[in-house]
């Protein structure tokens, strides 16, 4: 994939992250774009604003993007290497390739074809929401925080 491509469509997906951080949710978006290069669909992490476990960037991405009749050729693109609960639908149904933002933060399950651009705006915007809200980040990514009950 081309790397001026992929930096210019993690640039919708950042757009994306930082709406969730305005919003006071977790600062991750993703974009899912056709073989053609249109987009086809656009959403950013709402699991505190929706009060839901699976309201994850690249599952709102792929909602957004509704039915397609075939998702060969596809990329999905996120701010954040993608875990393996995040990367579901990559695998189910075939899309492509993914653009991960950055894997310096968190690294995810990297299953296909993925390319990562360790992007320093990536980098940055986790990096200051973890120091700011660790206790969210931590249960974002499934770990335990603090003392339990």
């Amino acid at each position: 994939m081309d790397e001026d491509r992929a930096r210019s469509w993690l640039a919708t997906a950042l757009d994306e992250a930082r709406a969730g951080l305005r919003e006071g949710g977790v600062p991750i978006g993703a974009v899912l774009y056709g073989a053609d290069g249109r987009l086809l669909g656009r959403g950013h992490n709402r699991r505190v604003q929706d009060g839901g476990p699976s309201a994850h960037a690249e599952t709102a991405a792929f909602r957004d993007a509704g039915r397609q009749r075939s998702y060969r050729g596809t990329t999905m693109v996120t701010t954040l290497s993608p875990r393996w609960y995040r990367s579901g639908p990559v695998r189910r149904f075939g899309i492509s390739r993914v653009v991960a933002g950055e894997a310096e933060t968190f690294r995810g399950g990297h299953g296909v074809g993925v390319l990562v651009l360790d992007d320093p705006a990536c980098v940055a915007l986790v990096r200051e929401f973890v120091a700011a809200r660790p206790e969210l980040w931590n249960e974002d990514i499934g770990q335990e925080w603090g003392p339990g009950p």
